[in-house]
């Protein structure tokens, strides 16, 4: 894995270390319960040690990273009440996305709607999980976008970083994909019909299944350790 620096020359060195090593961690190229060595990431990113550890403690305040004792930094495991606490809020910001994007739609809306629908289609044909969770986010966001609320758009783009290594958990069995496309297919269409209940119920569902899946993976891999 390549860790890569965005230099901006008004921020901090530490704050670039730190987008850098959080975009890594939510991407999933670090595992829950990777360690996160000092001097290893100093020298993979180019930098002192300094930043790192300025760096890995801002990651501890967000719930990124934890302190082990005699062991120190790793990557935060998701545990079952993290999933469902995120997810809860998830659920309550979809179904009033889709809500209004049904009521609110407009002719370019239904292009937008359709094409981040088939550009989810293309990535799940191409079998990357990068680009599966990446279209995925894009297609919600878009529906959340026709929902025309700038306040509901920007707390849903907040919000859903931190829900992100939640989706890649679910992406990465290919068993759901299947299922996931009929999903996109049905809420595209009720939204197109105006179907509110239709879409909300479809949503609920949608976001229901993955957390239940998820937990379900949480609990095989907690029962191997």
């Amino acid at each position: 894995m390549e860790l890569k620096l965005n230099m901006d020359e008004y921020l901090p060195l530490r704050e670039v270390v730190f987008e850098a090593l959080r975009d890594a961690i939510v991407h999933g190229e670090f595992e829950p319960g990777e360690r996160l060595l000092e001097v290893a990431l100093a020298k993979r990113l180019g930098v002192s040690r300094t930043p790192v550890r300025e760096a890995i403690r801002m990651l501890e305040l967000e719930g990124l990273v934890v302190m082990v004792p005699r062991k120190g930094a790793e990557v935060a495991r998701i545990t079952e009440k993290d999933l469902r606490d995120a997810l809860e809020i998830r659920l309550s910001l979809e179904e009033l996305a889709v809500e209004l994007a049904c009521k609110r739609i407009d002719e370019e809306g239904r292009l937008r709607l359709r094409e981040a629908c088939e550009n989810f289609r293309e990535a799940v044909r191409s079998g990357r999980v990068s680009d599966i969770v990446d279209t995925d986010v894009a297609f919600h966001e878009t529906i959340c976008e026709l929902s025309n609320n700038p306040r509901l758009v920007s707390l849903t783009k907040n919000y859903g970083e931190q829900v992100y290594r939640y989706r890649v958990e679910y992406v990465r069995d290919t068993g759901y994909h299947g299922k996931l496309l009929r999903e996109h297919d049905e809420i595209t269409e009720a939204i197109l019909l105006g179907d509110v209940e239709k879409a909300k119920a479809v949503m609920h569902q949608h976001i229901y299944d993955q957390e239940q899946i998820v937990i379900q993976n949480i609990k095989q891999k907690q029962d191997t350790i």
